[in-house]
């Protein structure tokens, strides 16, 4: 039958069928709310999940980064009692024999910085090239700055061999980061050189390269191993996972702090501290040449 042949409604009838419509219209509305808000429930509660999970992550790496370093441990391969790590021609570093170092061998730092500071381990053997001896610290502006200005001096003179480079790594700025980067990225570095002594100096200067802001979290563990992978070295994987040499980077910032090292960087020629005295005023470039002429 065609609508135009379907019987007339009467009012109440129109009125029936237009409160049922709006009853239906109304019973969709409430539905539709209805699995809005439950969406919206389910998807406060998942965000919340996740945020749960990115505390628990962030709190668990805290802990394991600020967690306490053993006072005795090995030094790695390739690097001596002090912490250092010597760079001779090119890609060449010194070999050491294998020690353990022990916080508990070291004194106390001293209430006053002695005015003159003596490095151990900072002068060259008889008939060897000068020795340069560097403390830094991987998060120290001031430290990526002396890199970028003398880096290339440094490694000239190194190829020539009329130089040595010993980078002492301290964990001196950890308290500039939120998970003690400066220990975990000289930890890193000892990792690539007892692997790979090879790499060593390029992963130097990717740390540099990459050095984080003071204050920031800095690089995590995994961006460290990666640096590592990135440069050539072999994986530092469960190095780094162990913390292998931290006790040796806490000896060597145990040891600077006795022999009163205050700030980073600290350099060294023949065992002499640049920056001071009489070299106050002196440019470094100048400071390391002349030592160099005076051992012709």
């Amino acid at each position: 039958m065609s609508p135009a042949n379907e019987p007339r409604q009467s009012k109440a009838e129109r009125t029936a069928a237009a409160r049922e419509k709006a009853r239906e219209i109304r019973e969709a509305q409430l539905k539709k709310e209805k699995r809005n808000k439950l969406l919206i429930g389910w998807g406060i509660v998942a965000a919340v999940v996740v945020i749960i999970v990115i505390v628990a992550l962030v709190v668990t790496s805290n802990i394991k980064n600020n967690a306490p370093v053993a006072d005795e441990g090995p030094t790695p391969a390739n690097g001596n009692i002090h912490g250092g790590v010597t760079l001779l021609a090119n890609t060449e570093v010194a070999k050491t024999e294998p020690a353990t170092v022990k916080l508990s061998d070291l004194p106390a730092a001293p209430a006053t910085p002695p005015a003159t500071v003596t490095a151990p381990g900072a002068e060259a053997e008889a008939g060897k090239p000068v020795k340069v001896v560097l403390y830094i610290d991987f998060i120290c502006p001031v430290c990526k700055n002396f890199e970028a200005q003398y880096n290339e001096t440094l490694t000239k003179l190194r190829n020539e061999g009329k130089i040595t480079v010993e980078y002492r790594p301290l964990g001196f700025l950890d308290s500039r980061s939120t998970t003690n980067y400066s220990s975990r990225a000289a930890n890193a570095a000892a990792c690539v050189v007892n692997e790979s002594p090879e790499k060593y100096s390029d992963f130097v200067d990717a740390l540099f390269a990459k050095q984080p802001a003071e204050g920031s979290a800095g690089l995590s563990d995994t961006e460290l191993k990666k640096m590592a992978t990135d440069v050539g070295a072999k994986s530092i994987e469960s190095c780094v996972d162990d913390k292998t040499f931290r006790p040796w980077v806490k000896h060597t910032t145990q040891e600077a702090a006795v022999i009163g090292v205050t700030g980073t960087p600290t350099v060294f020629v023949e065992g002499k501290q640049w920056g001071v005295g009489d070299s106050a005023q002196t440019p470094f470039d100048q400071f390391l040449q002349a030592a160099v002429d005076a051992k012709k």
